[in-house]
């Protein structure tokens, strides 16, 4: 078993959802997700093992695009939608 280093396993880098910009919250939201598959399952061997498997299933993918784009809008959210 290979443990993922536990910066991989912080909820929430940085500790706030609050970003500059909306690319910045799109790209906090991809980390988002990352960090939490990293939760979920934190054996990289494990992990690595699923890849060849979930990524070229269109479905998989889709999922996981979903799952990005549920936190990019507790983002905008939080970041009320970046008002100016």
């Amino acid at each position: 078993m290979t443990d993922l280093p536990a910066a991989e396993l912080v909820l929430v880098p940085g500790g706030t959802l609050l970003t500059a910009t909306p690319e910045e919250g799109r790209a906090l939201a991809m980390t988002l997700a990352r960090h939490t598959i990293h939760n979920i399952q934190p054996d990289l061997d494990k992990l690595m093992e699923g890849r060849p498997v979930y990524s070229s299933d269109p479905d998989s993918l889709i999922a996981a695009s979903h799952v990005v784009a549920v936190e990019f809008q507790t983002i905008a959210a939080a970041n009320d939608y970046w008002r100016g």
